[in-house]
């Protein structure tokens, strides 16, 4: 007999929760198998490359779980509490994890406090967002206040991506490998910050735009694919200056990319 409390769970979005916390959990398996085969003096760039890969495939599951619950007006207390869970594993421990590997064990107390400090500032963001989402049920913010912590996890991981496209070494990343703590350190610092990140939760599979604006989309994420190694970094990079540059664009301008393009007249679609 269920709880009289029971609560609901809306099957799509919460399976790609589950599948963002699978990405997280695979991201660090590979990670830790990495470090064995390193610390007996084994190439590990294959598991490397793919601890990356399951933390970037967790920033789309990520994505899309919010998608698909305000799509059908499935947000709910627990949907919200079981992605902060998953976020924790996916875009907390697994970044940590994957810079403490590459460059933080060679610092050892030390590195182990700059990777706990970046885990402790993206829990303390998730719970953050979780008390405010909560208070503000009725009038979800458009915008994000701070560096969202899976945009954090994916500029870590896309450019520990690019690092190795360069050093082409199954080893090491080579001396640039030395940017990744104090990226750490400064990526926990801007989840906290004051700066603007639009959320862009009015983009909803509504959304409308000129053939000549999806056309340049479509051929942005076919470049994105073709250039794997180098192009997911430059798009978390630009995601995370375009919040310093943000409050200087045009209100038009903004309203552009970060809002929805249908009609407010427009009858909704059943």
């Amino acid at each position: 007999m269920p709880l009289p409390n029971e609560p609901k769970i809306y099957l799509l979005p919460n399976l790609m929760t589950a599948g963002n916390l699978f990405c997280g959990f695979a991201a660090t398996l590979r990670i830790i198998e990495a470090a064995t085969l390193v610390s007996n003096g084994h190439p590990a760039g294959t598991l490397y490359h793919e601890a990356i890969a399951f933390i970037l495939g967790a920033c789309v599951f990520d994505l899309l779980d919010g998608r698909l619950a305000r799509l059908g007006g499935h947000e709910s207390p627990f949907g919200r509490e079981f992605d902060s869970l998953a976020d924790t594993i996916s875009f907390g421990i697994a970044p940590a994890l994957l810079v403490y590997q590459i460059v933080l064990r060679d610092f050892q107390r030390t590195g182990w406090l700059i990777a706990f400090f970046f885990l402790l500032c993206g829990t303390l963001r998730l719970a953050r967002f979780n008390c405010v989402a909560a208070a503000n049920s009725d009038k979800p913010d458009k915008d994000f206040h701070g560096f969202p912590i899976p945009a954090a996890a994916g500029l870590i991981a896309s450019l520990t991506l690019f690092m190795l496209w360069l050093q082409a070494d199954d080893r090491t990343i080579g001396p640039w490998k030395n940017a990744l703590p104090p990226l750490l350190i400064f990526l926990s610092f801007m989840m906290f910050s004051h700066v603007k990140y639009p959320s862009f939760k009015s983009l909803n599979w509504r959304t409308q735009r000129s053939i000549p604006a999806f056309l340049g989309l479509i051929s942005l994420l076919a470049f994105t694919a073709m250039n794997y190694q180098w192009m997911p970094a430059l798009l978390f990079v630009s995601f995370l200056l375009y919040g310093f540059v943000r409050p200087f664009i045009s209100k038009a301008i903004r309203k552009e990319i970060e809002e929805d393009g249908t009609e407010e007249n427009e009858p909704p679609i059943v």
